[in-house]
């Protein structure tokens, strides 16, 4: 099955320019999607994780059916002042602008193995993040792993670890 045939492209949005790659399609279509977390966990299970970490919003999709099949546990990384409890983050630079990306302060316990999962890896920004604030709440982050890669932006240059990924699109 080519999971590519289940990944909607909708051209300007969200605004003039970008064709957005909707994974909705993917995530109605039960015999693609349980491909996809195979798969997937297929590439992620060598990395040993004892937790993955899901990025807001649809890699929360992603990270939490895969933790499942993994039989390891999961956390998500969330914008400023999404998380209760006390939260660590990280602020890091966007192409027009900055973000912040936290975790729970007590979600990683020292030494532990997170792999950082998304939907999607564009530029790497958001994804360099996340695994600078992983380390920095002291997780060993053996590698980071998306549904989709965007090649043409380039975004797994940005990343220190191993990237794996199910599709990719070169334009």
């Amino acid at each position: 099955m080519d999971l590519r045939d289940h990944v909607r492209s909708i051209p300007d949005f969200p605004k003039p320019g970008i064709l957005f790659r909707d994974i909705s399609t993917l995530l109605r279509h039960a015999e693609a999607w349980q491909a996809a977390m195979e798969r997937l966990a297929e590439l992620v299970r060598p990395y040993q994780p004892d937790l993955l970490a899901g990025i807001e919003s649809r890699g929360f999709l992603v990270s939490a059916p895969l933790a499942l099949k993994l039989g390891c546990g999961f956390l998500m990384l969330r914008k400023a002042g999404k998380l209760p409890g006390l939260t660590v983050g990280y602020d890091y630079a966007l192409e027009y602008g900055a973000d912040r990306v936290e975790v729970q302060a007590d979600a990683v316990a020292p030494g532990q193995r997170v792999v950082i999962v998304d939907d999607l890896l564009a530029t790497g920004g958001t994804m360099n993040a996340g695994i600078i604030l992983l380390r920095h709440v002291g997780a060993l982050v053996p590698a980071a792993a998306a549904l989709i890669e965007l090649s043409f932006l380039n975004g797994r240059s940005r990343l220190d670890v191993p990237f794996e990924s199910l599709m990719t699109f070169d334009h």
